[in-house]
């Protein structure tokens, strides 16, 4: 893995957060995206050579709200930038790792992604993603 390509927060409202957040990290959010596979809107901000992601749920059921339902607002996930998704899903599973999805699809500031079981994980959620070159169109 090459280095922490952002961490997620989930929120209730990106409306409040997103100037907390710009006053917190004295910076601008630089990017807002509405991501329906995972069914979250995100905000972005730059911290040195990662990334804060701010995740809102679209709805009631999303996975962002039955987490903050269940943990309330804060850290959701650590996402790690790789060179190539599909070694390291490999890596991992030999490693005798679990997934939520193996398949990589399409996330957030246009990456391939997917989730470790963080049960696995000390209890963290851990996320691979990598820069979409059109890999996942290779594969299908």
């Amino acid at each position: 893995m090459k280095q922490i390509e952002h961490i997620g927060i989930a929120v209730n409202d990106l409306a409040t957060s997103v100037p907390l957040f710009e006053t917190l990290l004295q910076t601008t959010c630089y990017k807002t995206e509405i991501v329906q596979s995972e069914q979250v809107a995100t905000a972005f901000f730059a911290c040195g050579n990662s990334k804060i992601e701010l995740l809102q749920s679209l709805n009631d059921d999303g996975i962002i709200a039955k987490f903050i339902a269940k943990r309330g607002e804060g850290m959701h996930h650590i996402a790690f930038l790789v060179d190539d998704i599909y070694a390291e899903i490999n890596r991992l599973k030999a490693e005798g790792f679990a997934f939520i999805n193996e398949e990589p699809k399409i996330g957030a500031d246009n990456k391939l992604i997917c989730f470790l079981r963080p049960k696995e994980t000390n209890g963290v959620l851990i996320e691979l993603c990598q820069e979409n070159n059109n890999k996942l169109d290779d594969k299908n």
